[in-house]
């Protein structure tokens, strides 16, 4: 089973960047639905083994993919967001610079990706290990679409719950301004984490 993060800011944190309403609604809703429906489709899963009863097995996986994504990738962006700004730790800069030139490189294909996502999704940047390199990936179905060895290190929600009430279609003003917010510490010490 798996338990909402609590949130270390209020709601009214990120004025007028995001508003009360649309934090209040992204975590007390829609975060929490992906939480207890994948518990529900873990229970389910449980249930199955314990009697031996698998012929729903392909919509059981399906809904634990989609909640289980989707409660994991809120749990990530609440994390790497902060209502103040915060530094890059340099191992995690030096690594941008080797894979994208400069932080402008990256800035601006990462805005640009997540702005072109096809209806709703999420912009990750992430690690693999494979090709030891940073990666932004375009997550329209969040239980679709990865490389199997990918690692989110930072994930910004692109769906319309997280943005829509503030900037109505104006997706990119909503990048722009949420990149501001990037809790860089979060994301570097994923960073770090994962090359040691």
């Amino acid at each position: 089973m798996i338990e909402m993060k609590k949130l270390k800011y209020s709601y009214d944190a990120f004025e007028p960047v995001i508003s009360k309403e649309t934090m209040k609604e992204h975590y007390e809703v829609l975060y929490k639905g992906y939480v207890n429906n994948c518990n529900k489709a873990l229970e389910k899963l449980e249930q199955a083994r314990n009697t031996q009863n698998y012929d729903q097995i392909k919509c059981m996986e399906k809904e634990l993919s989609f909640q289980g994504a989707g409660a994991i990738l809120h749990e990530y962006f609440f994390e790497n967001i902060a209502p103040f700004q915060t530094k890059i730790h340099v191992s995690m800069l030096e690594k941008i610079h080797q894979d994208f030139g400069n932080e402008k490189n990256f800035k601006d294909q990462f805005i640009n990706n997540a702005s072109n996502i096809e209806g709703s999704g999420w912009g990750i940047l992430g690690y693999s290990n494979k090709l030891d390199k940073l990666i932004i990936l375009q997550c329209e179905k969040h239980q679709d679409l990865t490389i199997w060895d990918f690692i989110p290190l930072l994930v910004i929600d692109v769906w319309e719950h997280a943005y829509y009430l503030d900037y109505m279609a104006k997706k990119k003003d909503y990048l722009e301004n949420i990149f501001k917010m990037i809790n860089w510490e979060v994301v570097s010490m994923r960073y770090i984490e994962i090359k040691k």
